[in-house]
């Protein structure tokens, strides 16, 4: 019987410092190629993996790579502990430990067929990507479909060459709190791009991540467009540590984060963020 604990090792292909704590890896199996799931995919859009070091531990990370893609992978890393800490010091060519996927995913077949608000703030994005990418490569069974992308300043977007690539299919509409000199787009909060979009409130669902406080304030951001909170998913960020729903570490409320999420329907989690 397969240990379900046990990682295997990808190799990194490839890094990038993304700003002064956020580092981007490209990684690759060892050997051979990722392996697909039911639906035909390395992994749902949305679903978390577990990746760390030997002597060190691991972290959770939402995957930011094509779903399809099974050559590579990527995440992105901030460092803000020991085994971020660890990860970061990792050059091309090492090795980092690697389990999953797990979790729910979004609801890819719900979300056809209707219009899609993709809703992300500051590191929040690197989830979403996997679920832009799938959009893109289905991109007729979905309607309109928006990214409302929210940082602090210019300098803290994440993903900027895939813009232009993303564009020929979405709507990408950026905001920053505290714009630079040659800032162009909108500034402030994610909540006043809304009005810069259009929907239909009947057929339309929205997916979600950023921090805590972002998606606490749920209220001004979704639901003046008239979604209801059963067509809202939010992505639940919780510190997962066996990932499979034996130590409890990422329990909200009732709610095992690790098996039943990280993807929850608003009103199923609302109330419920520590």
């Amino acid at each position: 019987m397969e240990n379900p604990l046990l990682p295997v090792n990808l190799e990194i292909e490839d890094t990038k410092d993304m700003s002064s704590y956020l580092k981007y890896l490209r990684l690759k199996p060892s050997s051979g190629d990722f392996r697909l799931n039911n639906n035909n995919l390395v992994f749902n859009p949305g679903q978390f993996a577990m990746f760390g070091l030997w002597g060190y531990g691991e972290s959770p990370f939402g995957i930011a790579s094509s779903p399809f893609e099974t050559k590579f992978m990527h995440i992105v890393v901030g460092r803000i502990g020991n085994v971020t800490g660890a990860i970061h010091k990792l050059k091309k060519g090492q090795k980092i430990t690697y389990r999953g996927p797990y979790g729910n995913g979004f609801p890819i077949d719900f979300f056809q067929g209707k219009d899609l608000v993709l809703v992300a703030g500051g590191f929040g994005i690197a989830p979403i990507v996997s679920l832009i990418e799938y959009v893109i490569a289905k991109r007729k069974k979905f309607k309109k479909v928006y990214l409302l992308y929210g940082v602090e300043t210019p300098g803290d977007i994440l993903f900027k060459d895939n813009f232009n690539y993303w564009r020929k299919s979405i709507e990408v509409i950026l905001t920053v709190n505290k714009p630079t000199a040659d800032w162009k787009g909108a500034v402030g909060l994610v909540s006043k791009l809304t009005k810069k979009i259009k929907i239909n409130p009947g057929n339309c669902a929205a997916a979600m991540c950023g921090s805590q406080s972002m998606e606490e304030a749920l209220e001004n951001i979704l639901r003046p467009l008239g979604i209801s909170d059963r067509r809202i998913f939010v992505s639940v960020d919780r510190k997962m540590n066996c990932a499979i729903g034996k130590c409890q570490h990422c329990t909200t409320g009732d709610k095992y984060v690790c098996m039943e999420g990280p993807i929850f329907n608003y009103d199923q989690i609302q109330g419920n963020w520590d």
